[in-house]
Formats: structure tokens, sequence, C-alpha cells
């Protein structure tokens, strides 16, 4: 199990162990997050699973691909640590992994 830990916009957190290979979008529907309405439910045809990755982590957690830059343009206030997060794997180097929920999805 990876931890990955989700602070809703009203500064929440959820502490979450995740299984490696699922998303990080997987695990904020599975366990109730709110503000994570994944309407495609995770095909990277919406924008509706924005997050923010935490700082120190948008280095590891990498650029997003084409199409998740093409979905981000959707997005309610993109920031540069902005991803989708059904497009985030969850691995063991991810451990730690911290994701912030935007004020609203778009």
């Amino acid at each position: 199990m990876t931890k990955l830990t989700i602070v809703a916009f009203d500064g929440t957190r959820f502490e979450i162990d995740a299984d490696n290979g699922s998303t990080v979008m997987e695990n904020a529907v599975r366990n109730s997050v709110p503000g994570i309405d994944a309407e495609c439910g995770g095909a990277c045809a919406c924008a509706t699973c924005h997050v923010y990755v935490d700082e120190e982590w948008t280095e590891k957690v990498g650029a997003p691909a084409p199409m998740e830059e093409d979905m981000l343009d959707f997005a309610f206030d993109v920031r540069p640590t902005s991803r989708l997060s059904c497009q985030i794997k969850m691995k063991a180097d991810f451990d730690g992994l911290i994701v912030n929920i935007p004020e609203r999805q778009a």
C-alpha cells in the first residue's frame, strides 16, 4: 500500500492507503472524497477530477500527457501543478503523495 493524502478545498485531509496501479481518482471516489466528481469514470474525457499536485511532488509525478493537457483546458483555475487525478497512477515511488482539490470542478 502507498500513502496518498488528498486535501479538500476546505482543508480536510483524507489519508488513504492506495493500491499501486490504482489512480488518485479511483482512490478519491472509493473513499468518498468530496470535490472529485469523476463524471467520465477515468476515461480522460472531462476535467471533473482536476487536482493540484503538491509542489514537492510535481517533478516526480511528471507533466500531463498531450490528451490530458487538452482536457485541462476545460478545468477551473488551472495552475502549473494541475493534473487530472484519473491520469495519476499510484506506485511505490509516490508513497506520501499529496494532492489538493480546487474550489470547484468545471
